[in-house]
């Protein structure tokens, strides 16, 4: 197992925080999650071209600054059809889009869906248009640490045409998945755990930490 009792996740999301530390338990690792924000750690430059680098940047600016071993997810949807689109810009999809940046800075979850629908409307037929949610998890033991461990995991469901459900965030409304005929916004937050690509990625991850010695 690895030894260590403290992880700084590179993140100042409460719901991450509360996910990583519900799974952490629920497997017996006694390792306190600690958010960056708590260490007045600001957000790293993610300037890295995919989830991976991405991700390995964040957990390397914020074990760089703690001086403690850290965890980082990147993650977001990528829609084949659009040639991998949002991809690593999910969060920002829509910001620099003349026609929905106004909204974007209103609410940026509803303009990157109106703008993700948008982009869509020309592949529109009567073939399902495929969507993937993407979750990459870097964990690194220190800054430089030439072996961080990886996890990663794919999501697979159906872009809808229009939103549907209120729970969940980002393209979860979006986002239709066939064998629940449920979209991911119709989940409840323990249904979406056990089954999203975060959740997956996250259970690989503390797999491999149950299982090192290193």
């Amino acid at each position: 197992m690895l030894n260590i009792n403290q992880l700084v996740l590179a993140s100042n999301n409460q719901g991450k925080l509360a996910e990583f530390q519900q799974l952490f338990d629920n497997v017996n690792l006694k390792i306190d999650i600690i958010p960056q924000g708590q260490l007045n750690i600001d957000d790293a430059v993610e300037d890295g071209l995919s989830f991976v680098e991405n991700a390995l940047i964040k957990a390397r600016h914020a074990s760089q600054i703690s001086g403690l071993p850290a965890i980082a997810d990147d993650s977001g949807l990528c829609v084949p059809i659009l040639g991998g689109q949002p991809g690593i810009y999910s969060a920002r999809f829509a910001k620099d889009d003349p026609v929905f940046s106004d909204k974007f800075s209103q609410n940026k979850d509803d303009a990157n869906n109106q703008k993700l629908l948008n982009d869509l409307q020309k592949f529109r037929n009567k073939q399902p248009i495929i969507g993937q949610f993407v979750c990459v998890l870097a964990l690194v033991r220190h800054a430089n640490d030439p072996l961080p461990i990886i996890a990663q995991s794919i999501w697979q469901g159906e872009i809808l045409p229009e939103i549907l459900g209120e729970n969940g965030f980002g393209y979860d409304p979006l986002f239709w998945l066939p064998n629940l005929q449920k979209s991911s916004a119709q989940l409840t937050k323990v249904e979406k755990n056990q089954i999203s690509h975060r959740g997956q990625a996250l259970q690989k991850l503390l797999a491999h930490l149950k299982n090192t010695d290193c």
